[in-house]
């Protein structure tokens, strides 16, 4: 078995990721009763590899034993800070990202017949703000834990996954939205505003 090493957290730090819980247990259980009526035009079923990679890239991230450090440590401070600014970011994104989409809005990448090409909210800054959320996520469980190390090799992990959701996300896109979505393509980034 790998021994990864890990740095001391604020005890507060494991704390907030067990506050988080509940927000994805509400995520999950949104998208999962997807009623059998719903209208749809195309499913990308590989976006379920990429589901996968990403699942275990944030897992990985936290995987290993956590070191609690003394209350004045101020690097358990600074990790604490960076895991509650990490976490707050991810639910402001995931949330505001989710709501815009709305009906669009599924875990496995799909369109619907009355599908809408979302480019307002968050989606007028990068046309995948969920997944900038995710990895936000993924940088909070790794320094909530303590687990830098792993956090470097979660990364590329979690890039993998992604590129596999984007992919197939586009390709239904284009099909269903041709030079509307291409266009958006050409003035939107992906995942950083201006950058990527």
């Amino acid at each position: 078995m790998i021994h990864w090493p890990s740095v001391p957290v604020h005890p507060a730090s494991v704390f907030l990721l067990w506050l988080s819980l509940p927000f994805w247990a509400w995520v999950l259980s949104a998208r999962w009763r997807r009623r059998e009526d719903e209208p749809t035009a195309g499913v990308a079923r590989e976006s379920w590899g990429g589901i996968v990679l990403q699942s275990l890239a944030i897992t990985l991230a936290g995987v290993g034993p956590v070191r609690r450090a003394a209350w004045g440590d101020p690097l358990a401070w600074l990790l604490l800070a960076v895991s509650a600014a990490a976490l707050t970011g991810m639910a402001v994104l995931f949330l505001v990202a989710r709501r815009e989409l709305g009906r669009n809005w599924s875990i496995v990448a799909r369109t619907r017949t009355d599908h809408s090409l979302v480019t307002s909210g968050p989606y007028s800054y990068v046309r995948h703000p969920i997944y900038s959320a995710l990895l936000l996520c993924m940088v909070a469980v790794g320094t909530a834990t303590g687990h830098p190390l792993q956090l470097l090799v979660a990364l590329p992990l979690f890039i993998w996954g992604t590129l596999i959701r984007v992919r197939a996300e586009e390709r239904l896109l284009g099909e269903q939205f041709g030079p509307a979505h291409r266009d958006y393509v050409a003035r939107v980034k992906a995942f950083v505003p201006g950058l990527i």
